[in-house]
């Protein structure tokens, strides 16, 4: 099957391990950031959603004219929009990017985040409103008779949308999470189910937890499965661990200095997927062939926060591992934006393309 590669259309330098030096939204360097990413052989770049920060539907429009090919990922959560609303902006944006885009779809795992915007529902009831706000996207993007809804989070008359994207039937829809509540919503509803990185046996588990939801929800189909990395890389085993060492101790640095995100804790996290990272973290540094946990363990288990340390070689093994088990999208971020993005496209996306390429062939063969 084939891989694809997702990376960050980040708007600014700024990282766990660096503080931005210009604005929130450096037009600049978010162009030269995913151009790289056009230029380096990745598939796709994620434009995330924080309460503070641009907002990332105009930002994905200014790189989708600005680019020809990378494939743009828009994080929306369903609690700023409404469905019909977000339905046509996202429309507007695919018929933008020729074709390009896909929509990943956050339900919140931070109360205290989420009422920074006015949304005060549990967690359990989030999740239903997002099921529910993807049900009528997607009615929106592909029905051109007038309908109405009465569900319970939305309700409206006799809309039609004059505004549909180019892809059939359309864009992909992303959705990530480790609850019982997160498997159950994505699992019906996702084109893509998104996890972060814990071991292969815990990675293994929650695959099996998003096939069960979705054949429980009288899919045919499955979701494809994304699993995300802070990738550490050197050209020796010695140097890539001596560069984790000293990215751990900038992370510290930056910790120590002020908070790295207004959008998570550092301790006692409310979501299951920063739970389930501090965990592993709480069982060692390192795991299989090139898992590192105490970057996660340093930043609260902060969204992607879990390293594959090594040479291109090795990190590029580990990600044939998850391949492995069935994850055909892999979501890489290193802590130097930039330079990063290139070393990795340069030296590990080859590596692991060349080892599918060979998979494929020899599954064909048999």
């Amino acid at each position: 099957m084939p891989v694809e590669f997702l990376g960050i259309a980040a708007t600014n330098e700024g990282s766990e391990v660096t503080a931005r030096s210009g604005p929130s939204f450096d037009k600049e360097y978010t162009l030269r950031l995913a151009r790289a990413h056009e230029e380096y052989g990745w598939d796709r770049i994620l434009f995330a959603y924080g309460s503070g920060s641009p907002d990332p539907s105009p930002a994905a429009a200014y790189i989708a004219a600005r680019t020809e090919k990378i494939q743009i990922l828009v994080a929306h959560r369903p609690n700023v929009s409404y469905p019909t609303f977000a339905a046509k902006t996202f429309a507007t944006l695919d018929r933008i990017s020729d074709g390009r885009l896909a929509v990943h779809f956050i339900t919140g795992g931070s109360d205290h985040e989420q009422q920074r915007e006015g949304d005060f529902l549990t967690k359990d009831e989030r999740y239903a409103r997002t099921r529910e706000a993807i049900q009528i996207i997607k009615k929106v993007w592909t029905t051109h008779e007038p309908f109405d809804h009465e569900g319970t989070h939305y309700r409206f008359h006799d809309f039609v949308s004059d505004t549909f994207p180019v892809q059939q039937p359309h864009p992909p829809v992303s959705f990530g999470g480790s609850s019982a509540a997160a498997y159950a919503a994505g699992g019906a509803e996702a084109d893509i189910y998104c996890l972060w990185g814990e071991p292969l046996a815990q990675t293994a588990e929650q695959i099996e937890s998003v096939k069960a939801a979705a054949k429980a929800a009288g899919r045919t189909d499955l979701p494809r499965i994304q699993v995300a990395f802070r990738p550490i890389i050197a050209p020796t085993e010695e140097l890539a661990w001596e560069k984790a060492h000293q990215t751990l101790a900038r992370i510290k640095a930056r910790t120590a200095g002020a908070p790295l995100s207004r959008r998570h804790p550092l301790k006692n996290p409310e979501n299951s997927g920063s739970q389930r990272l501090l965990a592993v973290a709480a069982r060692g540094d390192r795991h299989d062939r090139a898992l590192w946990t105490p970057t996660a363990a340093e930043t609260g288990g902060a969204g992607n926060s879990t390293a594959l340390v090594g040479t291109p070689e090795t990190v590029a093994q580990a990600l044939l591992d998850y391949y492995d088990l069935g994850v055909d999208i892999l979501s890489a971020r290193g802590y130097d934006l930039l330079d990063d993005a290139i070393d990795f496209g340069r030296h590990v996306i080859p590596i692991v393309r060349e080892e599918v390429a060979k998979r494929d062939a020899t599954r064909v063969a048999a």
